[in-house]
């Protein structure tokens, strides 16, 4: 993801962000996290394998917005058995780029 030009959308964001979580790409993630969430240190857990991304809804997030969010569905695969993780996921817009600020995980 070096040198792509930036998403232009928060859901864009989201789905290259799900790019980074499949090819285990975390400085990307960590570059695209807003610093104010961001963690210090972060680890990919290298026994799942995401396979497929739903995205459920969107609710601003276009070029002109400052905010966003996004609701996905997201697959992955781990030693004999298969998962998957649904968020509400909030973007912001900070210096001409979308970051991921935060999300909730639904049960």
């Amino acid at each position: 993801m070096e040198g792509d030009e930036p998403p232009p959308t928060a859901e864009s964001l989201m789905r290259s962000r799900y790019t980074a979580f499949a090819v285990g790409d975390t400085a990307y993630l960590l570059r695209s996290w807003h610093p104010s969430s961001r963690p210090e240190q972060f680890e990919l857990d290298s026994s799942l394998r995401w396979y497929r991304l739903d995205i459920l809804s969107t609710t601003a997030g276009g070029p002109l917005d400052t905010e966003g969010t996004v609701e996905f569905h997201a697959y992955f695969k781990h030693d004999g058995g298969a998962g998957s993780q649904r968020e509400f996921s909030h973007f912001v817009r900070a210096g001409g780029r979308w970051l991921y600020l935060d999300g909730v995980v639904a049960s």
